[in-house]
């Protein structure tokens, strides 16, 4: 007998993958919000009602923080 290879449409909603998607999903929010953030800030464009300036320093932490949980999610996905 020949082995059939099906796929479900509900393996992407595995539970035993749905974490490392989460984990995915928060790195790239934090990757691409705090990206966007710096990115206008260089333009000079503020948001409405915002106060203060831009704590560079932070959004660059956070950026990286984000790429680094993006690419734990990201290994996680293909190892498991």
């Amino acid at each position: 007998m020949a082995k059939r290879l099906v796929f479900a449409p509900m393996d992407i909603l595995d539970l035993d993958s749905l974490f490392a998607q989460l984990i995915l999903g928060l790195g790239a929010a934090l990757v691409v919000g705090n990206g966007y953030a710096l990115l206008m800030a260089r333009r000079g464009v503020k948001p409405k009602g915002a106060q203060g300036e831009l704590r560079r320093g932070r959004a660059w932490f956070l950026l990286a923080v984000g790429a680094l949980i993006a690419a734990w999610g990201t290994a996680s996905l293909f190892a498991g």
